[in-house]
């Protein structure tokens, strides 16, 4: 029960910081501890880590939000597509094998982790204002249908790639980037732990409430650091909380082989 406890409370940690700083799926650092070192099963693991990347991801998109840095325009516009072709991804999944699945986001989480680091995301907010509405809405679309492609096709990486693109491709200050991703991902993930939990049944519950927990208490507690933070310490918080979530989270799926 203790090994319980401490884990799926570590899991959380990770989770919660990764969430509030830089929108990242609570999936991608939950769902691999729990596999491997309380020997649950994956879809049990990953409807615990979707739960538990619910309200985490609301408190991070309301804390944003409050400190104005929110789009919520144009992030219902790409969660509606990221949903749409999510679907579709998934389908096109089902039809074919897929031996790469989950290490993309990994190693997509460490190199995020040190872009921010070397380049930081320094766009001002009134930079990102003055760009086209239409425009900004097309390109919403269409970044919604690649990030929602990808993410049902390999099963991963939505909260970083949402995080990348709205950054490097639609031009947005770093910390409205990070409060549009963490805003669409608490519907995502909504969807995907009620698919979870309909097609398989509630998980274990005790590890249920102690991620939830955990994981909205951490989120909490980045999300309010982040909104309060200059931009250059924002880049380097984000950088190296992914580099290292990414190096763990490595390290984990490299444990089973290594025992």
């Amino acid at each position: 029960m203790l090994l319980k406890i401490l884990v799926c409370f570590l899991a959380g940690i990770g989770a919660g910081l990764g969430t509030g700083f830089a929108g990242m799926s609570a999936a991608a650092v939950i769902s691999p501890m729990l596999i491997t070192f309380l020997d649950m099963s994956a879809y049990q693991a990953v409807g615990i880590a979707l739960a538990s990347d619910v309200l985490a991801s609301a408190v991070s998109a309301y804390t944003y939000g409050k400190n104005k840095n929110l789009d919520i325009k144009n992030g219902i516009i790409m969660m509606l597509t990221v949903l749409v072709f999510t679907l579709l991804g998934s389908y096109a999944a089902s039809k074919v094998p897929n031996a790469t699945m989950g290490s993309f986001s990994v190693f997509m989480t460490m190199l995020l982790g040190i872009k921010f680091i070397v380049r930081p995301v320094m766009t001002t907010k009134e930079a990102m204002m003055s760009a086209d509405a239409k425009k900004r809405a097309v390109q919403s679309v269409a970044c919604g249908a690649v990030i929602g492609s990808i993410c049902g096709f390999i099963g991963a990486g939505g909260g970083m790639m949402m995080l990348l693109i709205l950054t490097s491709v639609l031009g947005y200050e770093l910390k409205t980037a990070v409060g549009t991703s963490v805003f669409i991902m608490t519907f995502t993930a909504f969807t995907g732990a009620a698919g979870h939990f309909v097609i398989g049944g509630m998980p274990d519950v005790f590890c249920l409430a102690v991620c939830v927990v955990s994981t909205l208490l951490w989120a909490r507690v980045a999300a309010l650091f982040a909104n309060k933070a200059t931009p250059t310490a924002l880049n380097r918080a984000t950088g190296v909380v992914l580099t290292v979530l990414g190096g763990a989270i490595l390290l984990f799926r490299l444990l089973p082989k290594m025992l």
